[in-house]
């Protein structure tokens, strides 16, 4: 069978360049598993990465046009990790003309979805609140209807609100409650003193030692687990970013806000409940909502992470059911789509990587796919691709797999040099690139 040429664009010198000093180890990534809605859950884990391949200076050019550029604070041959929260920019005539044109489309009555999605997969800015906005347009969490807004975001709110009424007490409280609501006729003083139900008042489903399937206490000690693990997960977030780690009160809340998003959604999900690699997906929704200069925005960033989670989620359903698998929509067959695309696009590499080298693409690209690239690059990087995964009307799912192979084709020149361990190591530690010219990169793939 012929051999399909690589086009003349790939044999650029772009694509690869030389071999910088090692940096310093980044820390160790810990292992993730992989997450779904009201389904049966996934129990495939994500493979920790191996020691760091020497990252590439980013590629520069010329003729794809310049988004939003965003800046972070770490040194340049420090790579995979995250950056304290401020980011500084030197907007362009280009982004700061993008920028007019984003916030004129928010300010009209009725949105145009089709003309924001075009505006802002070409990366959004960090300033007036716009990534914030525009993510919960994106995610379907507001209406293109300015109008509706207000009461949206009111019964949203307060349904959160509810959930960790509701959710986030111990079962002690959960008793005290039944019995102050069958209580309510007697007088103040003999309520507060029958506060505690006294032995014989104690129903066999209400009792600490209950192994019932309907008792409180019951549920409550089988929660106990994943509530530990979602605490040490969170705990580990980004814990270079003082925005999550660090001693101050506003680190700390924010880790208590990442914890009660990820308990609410395991309670309301028990086909689901938690796995680890969730907090990495909650954390860039509930940063931007944060951050968001409108002081009411910001207060209520908890409960609109919480709902823009649930739906972020949703549009990768099938490739976190464990059933689904081996079906023509689980999660080896998103990656086995992936190979036929990096095949597609670049024979050569391809043979090379899983023909020549045997590097099976679930070594690397399971933890891209279900991660959404959160562990591939620093964040503020990561924040630019998923402007680009929100907002293609094909969906994120297939954005995402140009991107993952063109993430490939940018290091093609020392994948085609290296052996099974060193392409191995360098996909698992992907170096360091200008993101711009990745994403341009990505949509000359699309269809």
């Amino acid at each position: 069978m012929k051999k399909k040429k690589v086009p003349d664009w790939l044999n650029s010198s772009l694509w690869s360049s030389p071999h910088p000093p090692p940096p310093p180890p980044p820390p160790p990534f810990f292992s993730s598993a992989t997450v779904d809605l009201p389904i049966e859950q996934h129990t495939s884990a994500v493979s920790s990465a191996s020691p760091s391949q020497p990252p590439s200076p980013p590629a520069t050019v010329d003729d794809p046009p310049e988004p939003q550029r965003i800046q972070d604070s770490r040194p340049k041959n420090h790579t995979h990790t995250s950056t304290d929260a401020t980011f500084s920019s030197s907007p362009s005539a280009d982004d700061i003309s993008r920028q007019a044109e984003l916030l004129a489309e928010l300010s009209k009555k009725v949105i145009d979805m089709r003309e924001l999605r075009r505006l802002a997969c070409q990366g959004l800015p960090d300033g007036a609140g716009i990534r914030s906005t525009v993510w919960k347009l994106l995610l379907g969490y507001l209406p293109p209807d300015r109008g509706l807004w207000s009461a949206e975001l009111a019964k949203k709110r307060s349904q959160y609100k509810h959930f960790k009424d509701d959710i986030l007490v111990n079962p002690s409280e959960i008793t005290r409650r039944m019995y102050n609501s069958t209580s309510s006729d007697a007088d103040d003083a003999k309520v507060e003193s029958r506060t505690l139900l006294s032995r014989s008042e104690i129903t066999h489903g209400e009792h600490p030692l209950s192994l019932g399937e309907t008792s409180v206490w019951n549920q409550f000690f089988q929660d106990t687990e994943i509530i530990d693990q979602i605490d040490r997960d969170v705990k580990r977030t980004h814990p270079d970013m003082h925005f999550f780690c660090s001693e101050s009160q506003f680190a700390k809340s924010n880790q208590e806000a990442l914890k009660n998003i990820l308990i609410i959604f395991a309670k309301l999900n028990p086909g689901v409940r938690y796995v680890q690699g969730m907090n990495e997906l909650l954390a860039p929704l509930y940063y931007v909502f944060k951050n968001d200069p409108d002081e009411e925005n910001a207060a209520f960033a908890e409960a609109d992470s919480f709902f823009c989670f649930v739906e972020l989620l949703s549009g990768f359903r099938d490739n976190f059911v464990k059933q689904l698998d081996d079906s023509v929509v689980g999660i080896r067959s998103t990656i086995t789509r992936l190979s036929q695309l990096l095949k597609e696009h670049d024979e050569e590499l391809w043979r090379h990587l899983e023909i020549t080298c045997k590097v099976n693409p679930q070594f690397y690209a399971f933890r891209w796919i279900t991660l959404l690239l959160t562990q591939e690059f620093n964040f503020a990087d990561s924040l630019h691709i998923w402007d680009t995964l929100l907002s293609d009307p094909e969906g994120p799912q297939e954005t995402l797999m140009r991107i993952c192979c063109a993430m490939l084709i940018l290091v093609r020149k020392r994948l085609l040099a290296g052996d099974f361990t060193s392409n191995l190591k360098l996909l698992q530690n992907y170096p360091s690139t200008n993101i711009s010219h990745l994403l341009y990169v990505a949509n000359k793939f699309r269809v």
